[in-house]
């Protein structure tokens, strides 16, 4: 019986997806959203603003505030709880190392625009054969 539930989530449509599907297939379970921020590099952009920061927690917290928002007004339309948790790092390695204690893992197959594509598209590939519990991507 699955109990518990991660769904990493981006801010793109299929991620969006992802948690619905979650909420849909398994109603009496525990689901916790799980956000990412990049960590601050040229590569990341968006994030690469967290090296100037102050406080990178709370600049974190901030850049996810709306996929997070987003994720819960979701639920609302399920009348459901979830739990949201914001991390700090490579999506891959933060998505694998937060699995323990979950019993699945639902997620988007690829965020929204081309970059996003190519990179979550490759993360949750790398999420699905890596995975010591069960993936669904959903699509």
């Amino acid at each position: 019986m699955i109990s518990r539930v991660l769904v990493p989530m981006d801010d793109s449509e299929m991620a969006e997806r992802a948690l619905r599907y979650a909420l849909e297939a398994h109603p009496d379970s525990e689901v916790m959203v799980l956000h990412i921020v990049g960590e601050p590099s040229a590569m990341w952009g968006e994030a690469t603003s967290l090296a100037l920061a102050d406080n990178i927690g709370e600049a974190a917290d901030e850049h996810a505030k709306i996929v997070l928002d987003g994720a819960r007004e979701i639920a609302d339309e399920y009348d459901r709880e979830i739990t949201t948790e914001v991390q700090l790092g490579h999506p891959t390695r933060a998505i694998l190392n937060r699995a323990d204690g979950f019993d699945t893992i639902v997620m988007g197959s690829h965020g929204g625009t081309l970059a996003d594509r190519l990179l979550v598209g490759n993360v949750a590939e790398k999420v699905f054969r890596r995975s010591p519990i069960p993936v669904t991507v959903v699509r």
